[in-house]
């Protein structure tokens, strides 16, 4: 008996996906499967699709589908954390780390995951409380500086342990999958999504100390802003989500196993050459 009976999907919200839908509904017509989505995207296309709100999609997927790039396939994975369903990545554009195939290979891999033949890469997540309010991130969580309002004076403990302040433009904490995205940009390393782990990368420090931490999943972290600093922006995997003041802190802990990204063939290491452009020295060849 086949895996799937019924597909949730998540638009890009400007990328055509009019292709990628039309192909998600034949094959599902060919399986007796229904087909989700949420109002506000599927609304705007011309299609079959069920359009039903977010709570009684991510109840009844089987899969969730996310039609876009390494953003939409984030909002899926926020959208469904903490839950066992699949998800898989649809490029609709530029190739990203998280979305596994292009629209041309869509219903085969429907297929292959309707036949149970395909692997499961979990992603850890980060979490943190802002204003009251829980956020999740499967990136990153950063505290940024304001431009014209100083530097940010970051203070980072670790379990307990004060460890270092950094006065930079921003301090970022990362997952592995986000290590290489903002993180990346601010020198930090390139972590295999399989190691769950906690970096802290300061962008553009100005310090003698500009070294990214690598922490265990086990072990939250706490950043205090310093009464030096400037008033800081937070971000959650790149949306703004509230400010912090000096004698503000904020602490992150890990989400190990949130969410559950399909894979089919291609390895991270193959998409990380292809995506940062990796080749080596010149005198390595």
């Amino acid at each position: 008996m086949g895996m799937i009976g019924t597909v949730g999907l998540v638009l890009h919200p400007r990328r055509d996906s009019k292709q990628a839908i039309d192909t998600i509904l034949r094959w599902a017509a060919g399986k007796g499967a229904t087909v989700l989505g949420l109002p506000e995207e599927v609304g705007r296309i011309d299609c079959t699709a069920v359009p039903v709100d977010a709570a009684s999609m991510v109840e009844r997927a089987d899969l969730m589908v996310g039609l876009g790039g390494d953003g939409t396939m984030l909002r899926t994975m926020r959208l469904l954390a903490g839950r066992p369903t699949p998800i898989l990545g649809v490029n609709l554009g530029r190739l990203g780390f998280l979305a596994e195939i292009d629209v041309d290979e869509l219903s085969e891999t429907l297929s292959a995951i309707d036949a149970h033949e395909y692997s499961i890469e979990p992603r850890m997540a980060i979490r943190c409380t802002v204003a009251g309010a829980s956020m999740t991130a499967f990136n990153d969580i950063a505290l940024v500086r304001t431009p014209g309002d100083g530097l940010a004076g970051v203070s980072v403990t670790p379990s307990g342990s004060p460890f270092v302040r950094y006065a930079a433009d921003a301090v970022i904490v990362a997952t592995s999958t986000g290590s290489t995205a903002y993180s990346f940009s601010a020198g930090g390393p390139i972590v295999s999504p399989r190691v769950e782990a906690i970096l802290v990368v300061a962008a553009a420090a100005h310090s003698s100390f500009n070294r990214a931490l690598v922490l265990p999943a086990d072990e939250e972290v706490t950043l205090q802003v310093l009464s030096s600093s400037g008033r800081l922006a937070v971000e959650v995997d790149g949306a703004v989500m509230g400010h912090l003041c000096p004698g503000d802190s904020l602490t992150v802990t890990a989400w190990p196993g949130a969410a559950n990204v399909v894979r089919v063939g291609t390895t991270f290491y193959e998409r990380a050459r292809r995506k940062l452009r990796v080749d080596g020295s010149a005198e390595a060849y």
